[in-house]
């Protein structure tokens, strides 16, 4: 799958995100980024096993948390640092539009599965994305992320379980150029 930058994509819940460039690094590519999202939105606590996630906040208030740890805020020109491995969510905690600037290293996959979910978010109409392409996601690139929230049952059995259904039944045509996940 071919992706050329600019590449902007937007999901249903009040995110918009604008992936600007690519760009070759001894650690690994990394993808520059600008993000929108409106107030009291934000994705759900998530881990990006590969990758390192940096947002430098340029107007509004962001408010973030790594799993187990208190709620924490930024506010403009304050840079968070999103290790890889870390469990984390983050939202608008502010009252206008968060604007943020920042990058994903290495970028493997990302922009593909962002754009993917972003697609399943707006398939569904609601922060869940759909089914199926849910299940797709989650299972085709469990290797490179991970929703921690999601009880272990849910993902051992049902979400296997439903991208076997989804398989048999040909939901996954839309996924044939999908890049291969970084194991």
């Amino acid at each position: 799958m071919t992706i050329t930058y600019p590449h902007s994509i937007e999901n249903c819940v009040g995110e918009k995100i604008t992936f600007q460039s690519v760009e070759e690094h001894p650690e690994g590519e990394k993808v520059f980024a600008e993000n929108f999202v409106t107030p009291g939105s934000g994705p759900v606590m998530h881990t990006h096993w590969l990758q390192d996630e940096v947002f430098t906040v340029k107007k509004g208030r962001l408010g973030y948390q790594v799993m187990g740890e208190p709620e924490k805020f930024a506010g403009e020109g304050e840079t968070i640092v999103f290790k890889k491995g870390v469990a984390h969510r983050f939202w608008n905690d502010g009252k206008e539009i968060l604007h943020c600037t920042g990058y994903v290293q290495p970028a493997h996959s990302f922009v593909f599965f962002l754009s993917a979910l972003f697609a399943a978010q707006n398939k569904s109409g609601k922060g869940q994305p759909e089914m199926f392409d849910g299940a797709y996601l989650m299972t085709r690139y469990a290797s490179e992320f991970d929703l921690p929230e999601i009880p272990k049952f849910v993902k051992k059995t049902i979400i296997p379980l439903t991208y076997f259904v989804g398989k048999v039944l040909g939901k996954y045509k839309h996924f044939e150029n999908a890049p291969e996940p970084v194991k």
